[in-house]
């Protein structure tokens, strides 16, 4: 996969989770105001491991990647568990789960590009 849609894969997994963040923010509440500070760290490590050249960074670019994944999946959960059931919630989890999806996709993409090209079997 060329660089452009995979910037382009970054920049909207950033703006999901950014809105996540945003949304979290105005509900206010201690529980939300956490909230949406680990999302605001999550896309802050994100960022820095899709941007900083450091090798040491981009060896552990999953890591942020799975955790941001993870973290949206929690607060789904949490979510369904606690409630309270209202429609921006309701929104805000539909956002949550396009970012779980995107993100799977780009590590998944990522796993790929780590690979040695396939070759076709050469024919007799």
């Amino acid at each position: 996969m060329t660089t452009t849609p995979r910037i382009l894969l970054t920049g909207v997994i950033l703006e999901l989770t950014l809105a996540t963040a945003i949304i979290h923010l105005t509900l206010g509440g201690s529980l939300f105001l956490l909230n949406a500070a680990g999302y605001l760290a999550l896309g802050a490590a994100y960022l820095a491991a899709a941007t900083l050249p450091i090798q040491s960074i981009r060896h552990l670019a999953w890591l942020p990647k799975a955790g941001l994944a993870a973290y949206a999946a929690v607060t789904i959960g949490a979510y369904l568990i606690v409630g309270p059931y209202f429609t921006l919630g309701w929104v805000t989890k539909g956002i949550e789960v396009a970012i779980v999806l995107l993100v799977i996709a780009d590590l998944l993409i990522e796993t790929d590009a780590g690979h040695a090209p396939r070759r076709p079997p050469r024919s007799a």
